[in-house]
């Protein structure tokens, strides 16, 4: 199966788009998590904060950061599909050489293995 280049051409659209936003939202977390536990809660008296507070605080950004790793990590798969593109093995499992199918492209458009090779994959993780 071979992608015309207009199709191309919308999953190279569609990964930008994807691409945008993901760095957008990574900034936006980045900004809040610079921010102090009291600059983030608005509060601007001279009380201390309380050891809980600081603790769910600590939690947030914990979240916060699993958060951003996951997206970055994503992002790298969208950057890597980018290549693809660009060297024509875009669509191909890179685990098989079998075509990945349109539906699985239009769910996933940085997929880079078709979903038996995905599973297989994920199998292995498991253990």
């Amino acid at each position: 199966m071979s992608m015309s280049k207009e199709q191309l051409k919308q999953f190279r659209q569609l990964l930008i788009t994807e691409r945008a936003k993901l760095v957008g939202e990574i900034k936006s977390i980045a900004q809040e998590t610079s921010k102090s536990p009291r600059d983030a809660s608005g509060d601007l008296s001279a009380y201390t904060v309380h050891m809980a507070d600081m603790a769910a605080d600590t939690y947030e950004r914990e979240v916060s950061m699993n958060i951003v790793s996951n997206e970055q990590e994503i992002l790298y798969q969208i950057d890597d599909a980018l290549k693809r593109i660009d060297d024509g093995s875009y669509g191909v499992c890179q685990q098989c050489n079998q075509p990945i199918t349109m539906s699985r492209l239009k769910a996933v458009p940085y997929a880079s293995m078709c979903i038996a090779c995905q599973r297989v994959k994920e199998q292995k993780n498991k253990r």
